[in-house]
């Protein structure tokens, strides 16, 4: 992923009242190892840490660290490849926790397929220690799209439906992709949406403003986070629906977040709270909480 400077910006939101609102930014991403963060992930067992991973070119490991930004070490992932490594997602499955990173990267829309490792969460450390080794993949998912390669920065993991969605990154209105969390031979993102993710008041070119970057779906299975290089959306899914539904209904904007170049975003898992961090050493660690 090429480094885009992007201005602080103010926005108009699409949405007058927002569940979440933009909450003061006590902290930083204090881990040198960490410096062009292009995944992010709340641990499932234990909100206070973070679980990220870097961009192309970077090293196959998951960094560790708190909500305060403080560093907690990193693990590599066993027999794996970093080629474009461009989202994170956790996730619970039969009372499991998992983390899923994402190689999805592809600028020039050339891959003749894509990588997906599941991993197990790696034990957290004691207070005052750090993680450290080696974690095998649980297991690995080679795939494609159904309409043939895409540039891909957002994913999220629905584990109660025991789906992957995945939402393009360069087409105007965005594509959105699902593929099934334990797939059979010669797996296929197959598109089930298009979606939107607009606000008002941008002086950004069009082709970056509204490029998602970022994804996930809360532990509920109710809402997914989307990330641009503006600002946040929310998608709600009501229990009947699908994601096909939910993305089909325009967001609901929650402003600007501020970052230089935000590329990955998280719930917590109480859905409570939603992380944002940006490309570059020390990015600020965005949150936005939720007040109703």
């Amino acid at each position: 992923m090429r480094r885009i400077l992007i201005p602080l910006l103010t926005l108009t939101s699409l949405c007058a009242e927002p569940d979440f609102r933009l909450q003061p930014v006590p902290a930083k991403l204090m881990s040198p190892a960490i410096n062009e963060a292009s995944g992010l992930a709340v641990s499932p067992k234990d909100a206070d840490f973070l679980w990220i991973v870097n961009d192309s070119g970077g090293t196959t490991e998951i960094h560790l660290v708190n909500t305060d930004g403080t560093a907690r070490g990193s693990v590599s992932v066993a027999d794996a490849a970093n080629r474009d490594w461009e989202d994170l997602a956790a996730f619970s499955l039969d009372g499991k926790p998992y983390l899923l990173i994402a190689d999805i990267g592809d600028n020039g829309s050339a891959r003749k397929f894509c990588t997906l490792y599941i991993v197990a969460e790696p034990s957290l450390p004691a207070e005052g220690k750090n993680v450290s080794g080696k974690a095998p993949a649980a297991w690995k998912i080679n795939f494609t799209y159904e309409d043939g390669p895409r540039d891909c920065e957002a994913i999220a993991v629905d584990a109660a439906d025991k789906k992957i969605i995945l939402i393009n990154k360069r087409t105007a209105p965005p594509v959105v992709y699902e593929l099934a969390l334990r797939p059979d031979k010669n797996p296929t993102a197959r598109r089930i949406a298009t979606t939107e993710t607009k606000a008002t008041g941008l002086t950004l070119p069009i082709s970056f403003r509204n490029q998602p970057t970022g994804m996930d779906i809360s532990a509920d299975g109710s809402m997914a986070v989307l990330a641009t290089y503006h600002g946040a959306f929310l998608f709600r899914k009501k229990n009947a629906e699908t994601w096909s539904d939910a993305f089909a209904r325009k967001a609901e904007s929650l402003g600007p977040h501020g970052l230089q170049q935000a590329e990955s975003v998280a719930f917590a898992p109480d859905g409570k709270s939603i992380y944002l961090v940006s490309e570059g050493k020390t990015s600020p660690i965005v949150r936005f909480g939720r007040t109703k």
